[in-house]
């Protein structure tokens, strides 16, 4: 069984503080253009979905301008209340 010595420690500490600030490193050059990407992506998808919703706007503002609507299945069929359980009628025992 091999004990640890204390140049193994050392070179594992060594080893954590390089990886710790290769990675800082690293994330300084590239999350900002990680990040710049994300925005562009996200800013075109809200472009697209409002474009889109946009030219639906348009299209039933053009076609629907003198159309009139009646909605007249709510008046021939009354709502019906909601029916939460059987009622029942309790007499008192005395």
């Amino acid at each position: 069984m091999e004990t640890a010595s204390f140049n193994g420690f050392i070179k594992t500490i060594l080893y954590i503080v390089l990886f710790y600030y290769a990675f800082k490193f690293l994330a300084k050059l590239f999350l900002p253009v990680l990040v710049k990407k994300v925005v562009q992506k996200a800013e075109q998808n809200f472009q697209q979905q409002y474009s889109h919703q946009n030219q639906q706007q348009n299209k039933y503002q053009n076609t629907n301008r003198d159309e009139i609507i009646v909605d007249t299945a709510k008046s021939t069929k009354p709502r019906e209340t909601k029916k939460v359980g059987e009622y029942v009628d309790y007499e008192e025992i005395e």
